[in-house]
């Protein structure tokens, strides 16, 4: 396997309430060379954004308890992560869903089921943009 030197060691989040979507994330990232970090709701990831301190987090949309539009305003207020891109992940493409994600300050919107090189590309477009 190769990576490329600003791939190793990139941490990412991936927030989503499927085992599918978070397995095939995780592969594909991995693969590249990136650390990941997977949780399952926004509860789940606020309680291990402030431990794993992530370079980009890519966010489900449709989630339980807390979705994805409340979980990237509440990263977005934090003073400590503010600067982390967050890219929605979801399997609605409409122009309502993209600008809602742009007014909570997401930084892009990647329309599931994704393919690894859609994916990649977006960690290269928007890593090393924030913190």
């Amino acid at each position: 396997m190769t990576t490329t030197p600003q791939a190793t060691g990139l941490k990412i989040m991936v927030i989503d309430d499927s085992s599918t979507i978070r397995r095939s994330a995780e592969i594909f990232l991995s693969q590249a060379g990136y650390q990941v970090v997977l949780a399952e709701d926004g509860f789940d990831a606020l309680a291990k954004i402030n431990d794993h301190h992530p370079a980009l987090i890519f966010c489900d949309i449709l989630m339980p308890r807390l979705d994805g539009y409340q979980t990237c305003a509440l990263i977005k207020k934090s003073a400590k992560f503010h600067a982390v891109p967050v890219l929605m992940l979801s399997s609605r493409d409409g122009l309502f869903d993209r600008a809602r994600g742009a007014m909570v300050g997401s930084s892009a919107y990647l329309t599931k089921p994704f393919s690894k090189d859609s994916l990649l590309a977006a960690v290269r477009e928007h890593a090393g943009t924030g913190q």
